[in-house]
């Protein structure tokens, strides 16, 4: 279980060499000041709620140790890429066909991808996460300093959307991270890509599967998904000079005539100048390697890494295969 406690300074702390505990504490007040100023927010009643946010260890522990960069990537796929995830998500793809089939025809994106994003983010609502997104956007805008900025502005926007929406932000639970729903969305993604797809008249992304799915397919069609174009593709090597084009980056950024020059085949078919990223995954006891197009760089712009965004892929088409016709 994890372990909550609230800031708390004694008089007798100040000191003792206490300086980025009381540097936290001014950057709070500060930020209250800042949502009375630009966003009308009545400052007693943000202090009110911030004050009852807890500071959580458990998620200072978990932010600096992501599964994307401890584990290899059969370790990884292992976690996603598994029977019961299949299986759900086949049957989710049967209950909501007819929406999965107006998302893909209004926003280009395949519903198997679509599907597989649900899946991958929170076994399609079974994990959506039991934080408190109050708790950990205040942590991890307080006491992070490593991108203390970028959930500060977190915070503002899920302040924005819950006054925005009618929610109450004390309640609503998502991941170590503040993200949220089914879809597993931040609060900037919530206001800037989440849609009413049933034209209720709200955006649910919690519980409703049709708002999931075509604010999922909304994210990835405004990051530029390309309508019937490849994702990835296997590659192999040939001698040493592909190592070079193995390198830190998601963005596809050589020529795929340049790769085949360095050694890189694969069966696929691409235009010579179509930029491609190379890849190298770690199996148990050898590497495999994929061409990733620009689809797949879209993936990542969901969660930035390749283990995910070929989770994903692989996810999509052990789904698609057992799916019926249409």
């Amino acid at each position: 279980m994890y372990r909550l406690r609230r800031i708390f300074i004694p008089v007798f702390c100040l000191c003792l060499g206490l300086a980025p505990v009381i540097a936290t504490a001014l950057s709070s007040a500060e930020f209250i000041r800042d949502m009375e100023r630009r966003h009308g927010f009545d400052r007693a009643g943000l202090e009110q709620l911030l004050a009852g946010a807890a500071v959580s260890e458990a998620i200072l522990a978990i932010i600096s140790r992501p599964a994307e960069k401890r584990l290899r990537w059969h370790e990884y796929r292992a976690i996603f890429i598994k029977e019961a995830r299949i299986r759900r998500g086949v049957e989710f793809w049967r209950a909501n066909r007819a929406i999965l089939r107006e998302a893909e025809r209004k926003f280009g994106v395949p519903a198997g991808i679509i599907t597989a994003i649900i899946g991958v983010e929170t076994f399609y609502g079974r994990i959506a996460g039991r934080h408190r997104v109050l708790d950990a956007l205040h942590t991890l805008s307080f006491h992070y300093p490593r991108r203390a900025g970028f959930f500060r502005g977190e915070l503002e926007q899920f302040l924005l959307m819950t006054r925005e929406q009618g929610l109450d932000p004390q309640a609503l639970k998502g991941s170590y991270a503040g993200a949220m729903g089914m879809p597993q969305f931040i609060a900037s993604s919530y206001r800037h890509y989440a849609v009413d797809f049933d034209a209720d008249g709200r955006i649910d992304i919690w519980n409703n599967p049709a708002d999931v799915i075509g604010s999922v397919a909304n994210y990835l069609a405004e990051h530029g998904w390309q309508p019937g174009k490849p994702v990835v593709a296997r590659a192999e090597i040939t001698g040493e000079r592909y190592k070079r084009f193995i390198g830190e980056g998601l963005k596809p950024d050589t020529a795929a005539a340049e790769l085949r020059i360095a050694g890189v085949s694969s069966g696929a078919l691409y235009a010579p100048d179509e930029k491609l990223k190379l890849f190298e995954f770690e199996l148990e006891d050898k590497n495999e390697y994929w061409l990733a197009h620009h689809n797949f760089y879209v993936i990542t712009r969901y969660n930035r890494s390749a283990l995910y965004a070929l989770a994903v892929y692989q996810l999509a088409r052990e789904i698609a295969a057992r799916m019926p016709g249409p």
